[in-house]
């Protein structure tokens, strides 16, 4: 049996991470959950206690502390507050796996608010330089994590970062949420993924467009 890592969940009481943090309850791993609304985090767990008693889950009193313990670090924050975090956890998440799911879109949707020669994950690595970043989840909706099964098959999720052994572990994160991971490339591949979730919540807005729907007939 593999040795059970242990996974920080900041933001763990948003849509995004919660979603994440009961996909991941089913596999190996020790969860840490922390939120600025405490007991939200409480919530999350004690519905993950109802469903799979046998869940290691926890809460965390900060994203320090989590982080500190974790061998894995998952950042479920929007892409404003990321700043915020990298600040807290920095000396603590040295030559750790930090994922990034943040889509770094401006208020109206109709854009994004980095520049076209970098992405969130790419800021967050500069702000972490000693930290092994990956882009995970960001194509995925919180919705999607309760049906990452269409007719048998899994649903892909696009993972990208630079360190071979962590796109590895991160693979094994993204199967064990339920999805089918597709490394597509080197971090700065996610400046693609970030204008893919861009358009696809674009198409979503103006067509109500269910790329899940396109997925399974591309699929058959």
């Amino acid at each position: 049996m593999s040795t059970k890592k242990t996974i920080a969940i900041i933001g763990a009481s948003g849509n995004m991470g919660s979603a994440i943090s009961k996909s991941l309850s089913k596999g190996n791993y020790r969860l840490l959950l922390c939120s600025d609304g405490q007991g939200k985090v409480e919530a999350v767990i004690a519905d993950i206690k109802n469903s799979n008693p046998a869940a290691d889950v926890e809460s965390a009193e900060c994203s320090a502390q989590a982080s500190w313990e974790a061998d894995i670090i998952i950042s479920a924050v929007p892409y404003a507050a990321e700043k915020e975090v990298a600040a807290k956890i920095k000396e603590v998440a040295n030559q750790k796996i930090v994922i990034s799911i943040a889509n770094p879109l401006n208020e109206t949707y109709n854009g994004l608010v980095t520049a076209a020669d970098t992405s969130a994950a790419e800021e967050l690595q500069r702000l972490l330089p000693n930290s092994k970043v990956i882009k995970a989840f960001n194509t995925t909706f919180a919705a999607d994590f309760a049906t990452p099964v269409i007719d048998g098959k899994q649903v892909d999720a696009f993972i990208a970062g630079d360190d071979e052994e962590a796109l590895q572990t991160v693979s094994e994160v993204v199967s064990v949420a339920g999805f089918s991971p597709i490394v597509a490339g080197d971090l700065s591949v996610s400046r693609t993924l970030e204008n893919m979730q861009l358009l696809l919540i674009q198409l979503g807005m103006k067509y109500n467009y269910n790329w899940l729907a396109g997925w399974k007939i591309l699929h058959n």
